[in-house]
């Protein structure tokens, strides 16, 4: 669910992507979400227990994006519902707890599965969580960002309590699934000024006109 527009909507395209955050329970990913789309932050654990949704929309070197981020239950035994919730998302987050290293094992086996689910076209991220906590880390950051430049990630650390590295790491995702996009308009050879792209969900709305406020531009994430 995308909410209207607070300003008149200035004709053009509207990219919808959706965005999965994955990872162990504990590592804060809620937190991460909470603290980028309303810049909240509880000091208390916030234990995930089925999946949902935020929206956030950007503007990016004039372009109009609408991402739909879900976030989904860490624990084991949620572990099989993952399919139902990335299913046709255009871009993933893989986050792990800097001091806990089984954490960033499992980041591992999480990529596995998007590849063989989604292929390789998926624009994925890994996030080492809590750098507040540097003292205790025991995932090395050079471990970390050799492992996602073999994957063809990119790495980021974040700190959700300290609200660092988080509006990097969604900017940076969001150009991604952009070029990604583009480049398939290019491959297609289609006009790139109207164009409707159902692949993975991807849709991009053609404005036809200006458009009051009420009703602009909106997209349901696929799940």
């Amino acid at each position: 669910l995308c909410l209207p527009l607070v300003s008149m909507a200035v004709p053009g395209r509207t990219y919808c992507y959706k965005v999965v955050l994955l990872g162990e329970g504990c590592v804060g990913k809620t937190s991460l979400l909470l603290r980028y789309c309303e810049n909240k932050y509880n000091e208390k654990h916030i234990t995930t227990l089925q999946a949902s949704f935020l929206t956030k929309r950007l503007n990016i070197s004039g372009k109009r994006v609408n991402l739909a981020i879900w976030d989904t239950a860490g624990q084991e035994r949620f572990h099989a519902l993952g399919p139902i919730y990335y299913r046709d998302s255009n871009g993933a987050i893989l986050v792990y707890d800097i001091t806990d290293e089984d954490s960033f094992q499992k980041v591992k086996n999480w990529v596995k599965e998007l590849r063989k689910m989604l292929g390789s076209e998926i624009c994925l991220c890994i996030v080492g969580n809590k750098t507040d906590l540097e003292k205790n880390r025991t995932v090395s950051v050079e471990e970390a960002e050799v492992y996602a430049e073999s994957v063809g990630a990119k790495h980021f650390h974040t700190s959700a309590k300290l609200n660092q590295g988080i509006e990097e790491l969604f900017l940076d995702l969001c150009k991604k699934m952009l070029a990604v996009s583009q480049a398939e308009e290019a491959a297609r050879g289609t006009d790139p000024s109207r164009v409707g792209n159902a692949r993975r969900g991807i849709q991009i709305i053609d404005d036809e006109e200006p458009q009051p406020l009420s009703n602009a531009g909106c997209c349901p994430p696929s799940s």
